[in-house]
């Protein structure tokens, strides 16, 4: 119940105005006035709106939902005020100051190239503010560059790369070359990729590598050097408009033909749907099939989303819903927004999300989301996943002691 409906809900003014009066004020409530709830939140909105756009109405229904059943801690709305980092680090650092000097939010959250939340969560550590990082995938944020005030949602690339290598582990192919993008997201994925499959397969090895700049892939030249290698298989880690570049003159040149192609993130909506028929067929991929997921809460999800934005959830949907609901839940265990409370409720948070039941590790900060992994095929004209599975993260992590090592203390 909120505020307003504290003060109407008898029904009648003067009943209403005498519980005004009345009723205990909470406690937290009390100390801060009835002030919302101020969380600052920064992503690549011009920079990657294919992904960010969705993105931001997940987090809009989710604070819609919260502030509509009562808000947080007695009655405080949940506020956000949204910043675009350009897909700069730079940019995003000096959001993040203005936000938490001007601005006062008590947390922050988002984020969605690598290298960006990793400036932001060096940032929250040095002032010793939450931030909870929707979408980076680079694993330093919650290890090697890990800290006590810094929290991850989505699968690392070490996770989905794990996810993958067990699919690509089946396959007869030994010679196999790898083309991402030149920078920490591209650079972690292929490192781990290359490290798992060469653990569970010893016979296979890499015969080429292609590392183009993020967004400036010279499709004709990559194609062409991974085809000179003559590979068994593909490992691709490009995304974006780079990814329907490379799979349109991969295609025209034959570079799949009779060749398997393992690749990360490829069959989220955000990336298929704009290739429409030109999607590529039978590639093994990471992605969220939206259309085909019937669990209880997915469909309450799918179902809310579309009546609100009058279109159907992305991946990027899902992550701002859910990143926005620990957010919530972690400012409720707290029962505070004091900044060491909140980090303390979210070590161990546990919540329910449109992919079932997450936890926020306290060993790592990071969460068991998981990722739906499958094949990749046309339909209708649309490129859509098929013969999937959701793969569970917790069951793609490494173990306790192997994080505490690369974990600093």
């Amino acid at each position: 119940m909120n505020r307003r409906h504290l003060l109407l809900a008898p029904g009648a003014a003067a009943l209403a105005t005498a519980l005004c009066f009345a009723a205990p004020m909470p406690a937290a409530q009390a100390q801060s006035g009835g002030q919302p709830i101020r969380v600052g939140e920064i992503n690549s909105y011009t920079g990657l709106p294919a992904f960010t756009i969705p993105y931001r109405q997940g987090w809009q229904l989710a604070v819609e939902e919260v502030n509509a059943a009562g808000g947080l801690l007695g009655g405080r709305k949940l506020e956000v005020i949204s910043r675009d980092d350009a897909g700069k680090p730079d940019d995003a650092v000096r959001v993040a100051q203005e936000l938490l000097s001007n601005e006062k939010v008590e947390l922050l959250a988002g984020t969605y190239f690598s290298h960006v939340g990793l400036a932001v969560a060096d940032f929250a550590a040095r002032n010793k503010l939450p931030f909870v990082a929707a979408e980076p995938l680079t694993d330093a944020i919650t290890w090697t560059k890990g800290n006590r005030y810094t929290f991850r949602l989505r699968p690392s690339t070490y996770m989905q790369a794990a996810m993958l290598v067990e699919e690509a582990a089946k396959l007869p192919a030994k010679r196999w070359a790898t083309v991402a993008p030149n920078y920490e997201y591209g650079q972690s994925a292929v490192q781990w990729f290359r490290q798992l499959l060469s653990e569970k397969r010893p016979d296979v090895e890499f015969v080429a590598e292609q590392w183009p700049a993020q967004g400036k892939l010279e499709a004709g030249p990559t194609v062409q050097a991974l085809a000179a290698a003559k590979p068994d298989a593909i490992f691709n880690v490009t995304f974006g408009a780079d990814l329907a570049k490379f799979v349109r003159e991969g295609e025209g040149r034959g570079l799949f033909r009779n060749r398997t192609v393992v690749s990360l993130l490829t069959g989220e909506p955000e990336y298929l749907d704009p290739m429409k028929d030109e999607a590529p067929e039978g590639w093994i991929v990471t992605g969220y099939p939206q259309e085909q997921i019937d669990t209880p809460e997915h469909k309450a999800f799918r179902e809310a989303y579309a009546k609100r934005f009058n279109e159907p959830p992305r991946q990027g949907s899902v992550v701002g819903y859910a990143t926005f609901k620990a957010i919530a839940a972690a400012v409720e265990k707290a029962g505070s927004t004091d900044a060491e409370k909140v980090v303390d409720a979210l070590s161990g948070l546990e919540l329910s999300s449109p992919f079932g039941p997450i936890t926020f590790r306290a060993l790592d900060h990071q969460a068991t989301m998981g990722a739906y992994v499958g094949k990749t095929t046309v339909k209708d004209g649309q490129g859509v996943m098929t013969g999937w599975r959701y793969a569970d993260g917790a069951d793609y992590l490494p173990s306790d002691e192997a994080v505490r090592k690369m974990r600093p203390e």
